[in-house]
């Protein structure tokens, strides 16, 4: 199993844009076979250090999440999140 976090800090910390831009990766369950889960949480603390959503995703495999990078509705949230981020980290382990 392979856990996928992905930090984002977007370019407009508004509520509403971070509301918008959650719903778009919440939007993927269920529409990519290999992604087993999908959680996306929003931050609350609001701190200068804080990124605003965490999204945390699971994988049978390294070969699963190789997949579901290149799967169109992933592709269409790349598109997204390629305008509406300013930052990201990101955390790739086995589980």
């Amino acid at each position: 199993m392979l856990t996928h976090i992905v930090l984002f800090k977007l370019k407009d910390r508004s509520p509403e844009s971070v509301a918008e831009t959650a719903q778009v990766l919440r939007d993927m369950e269920g529409k990519i076979e290999e992604l087993l889960s999908i959680e996306v949480g929003t931050d609350v603390v609001h701190s200068e250090r804080s990124y605003d959503i965490a999204l945390v995703t699971k994988f049978a495999s390294f070969e699963a999440m190789q997949a579901y990078q290149v799967h169109p509705v992933h592709k269409k949230v790349i598109e997204h999140m390629s305008t509406a981020r300013e930052a990201q980290a990101v955390v790739d382990y086995e589980s």
